[in-house]
């Protein structure tokens, strides 16, 4: 079995040689990413040689265009859907407030909508508001005890009044891979939308939206090593029935009506480094000669191996200790490498303890209040999130487990 190189890996980012973060190991992975050189790279070169007005007839203005373009039409391809079906934004957060807009004109006073308490209010709140005008909104729970939804508390809430079902891919809390397949089948079988939120499980590979079935899947390009956008899917038809949210002569561009402000050029082609970084990752490893959605099938199991290898023993650690409380499954093929712990002090105190022995991690309650109190947690006492990505290394993941012998 083929694994990941993970110094080939380090290579691509040039944050592992950068002298001031020597000596330091990432373990804040989910609140943003370190980016590859393809990405800066890219950058670079869009302020440098095209920081023009894109498509216009002259040369640097036409290349501008085209690259911008190639982000969308690479990304698409990794992502398994028709490029004019995904559209960029400055953040998730935005676009999930623009689409809650574009539904609200939608729906009427008595339709119904399901949202979670597992969520980050990114994909909550702006859903939630819907109450104003007078759509009802439903709350999907978690169990209190584990963090986790269960289907059939969902099959309970849906009826035809529900028109949108909104959950996420994985919780940046929980860390638990949810059904998303199973729960879009549910969603659609009831004649509502499907809308997930992947922000958390992107970074541990871009996922098949196709074979996911839903009808919205919305990421963020800065926790996938790639620059601070928004990246979304909306469905075709869905898309054909919402109101437009752009300019009112963009209309009739699906990528277009949902941007109500001008687009970040630079940053949007830049995104096409995204899929260079796959692409190189993949052909280190594997045949050079197949479709980009197979690469990144191929890419995100070496990924997934390589960092449940890591997780392992982490889990490990935390299951044996008694002074602590592991947030969501320790069975590592049924979450990502998000860990997230319970403790007596404050998560914020102890983040600041750790990063005396060079771990660079978080403590609060990371835009997840509502899960928090469900747990029986203050959001003001908050938790410890430990959370890495594949280019960790397992000396790192060492260095954490003692850090937090040392620390707790």
């Amino acid at each position: 079995m083929t694994k990941l190189d993970i110094d080939f890996v380090r290579s691509q980012f040039p944050a592992f040689q950068e002298p001031t973060l020597q000596g330091q190991a990432f373990f804040e992975n989910a609140g943003g990413s370190y980016t590859s050189k393809f990405v800066i790279d890219r950058l670079h070169r869009y302020y440098t040689q095209r920081k023009v007005q894109p498509y216009a007839p002259y040369e640097a203005s036409r290349v501008a265009g085209e690259e911008m373009d190639e982000a969308r039409t690479r990304l698409s391809a990794v992502l398994n859907i028709p490029v004019n079906d995904l559209s960029f934004g400055p953040s998730t957060t935005q676009n999930t407030y623009v689409l809650a807009q574009a539904f609200r004109q939608m729906l009427n006073a008595g339709d119904a909508v399901i949202v979670t308490n597992q969520d980050h209010e990114a994909n909550s709140g702006p859903w939630r508001r819907l109450a104003e005008s007078g759509i009802e909104v439903r709350e999907w729970q978690v169990d209190k005890d584990t963090g986790f939804l269960d289907l059939s508390d969902l099959a309970n809430l849906l009826d035809n009044k529900v028109k949108l079902v909104t959950f996420p891919h994985v919780s940046n809390i929980v860390g638990q891979i949810n059904p998303v397949a199973d729960i879009c089948a549910m969603v659609k079988a009831a004649g509502a939308v499907a809308c997930v939120d992947g922000v958390s499980f992107a970074p541990h590979g871009l996922p098949d939206i196709k074979a996911l079935g839903a009808d919205i899947y919305l990421f963020s390009a800065y926790k996938t090593y790639g620059p601070h956008q928004g990246i979304m899917y909306v469905d075709a038809d869905l898309a054909k029935r919402l109101p437009n949210q752009g300019h009112y002569f963009n209309a009739n561009s699906p990528y277009k009506r949902f941007t109500p402000a001008g687009p970040d050029h630079a940053q949007i082609a830049a995104s096409a480094g995204m899929v260079d970084y796959i692409e190189a990752i993949h052909d280190h490893h594997f045949d050079a000669n197949i479709p980009l959605v197979q690469k990144a099938r191929a890419t995100l199991k070496l990924q997934a191996d390589h960092e449940a290898e890591l997780l392992a023993p982490l889990l490990e650690y935390l299951r044996a200790r008694n002074d602590v409380r592991l947030i969501g499954t320790d069975k590592v093929q049924e979450r990502v490498s998000t860990v997230a712990v319970g403790l007596l002090r404050q998560g914020e105190e102890v983040a600041l303890d750790l990063a005396k022995h060079g771990i660079m991690a978080g403590g609060g309650d990371f835009y997840a209040v509502r899960l928090l109190k469900s747990l029986g947690i203050k959001p003001t006492h908050g938790v410890l999130r430990l959370s890495f990505v594949h280019y960790t290394n397992a000396q790192e993941v060492e260095k954490l487990i003692i850090a937090l012998d040392q620390t707790l």
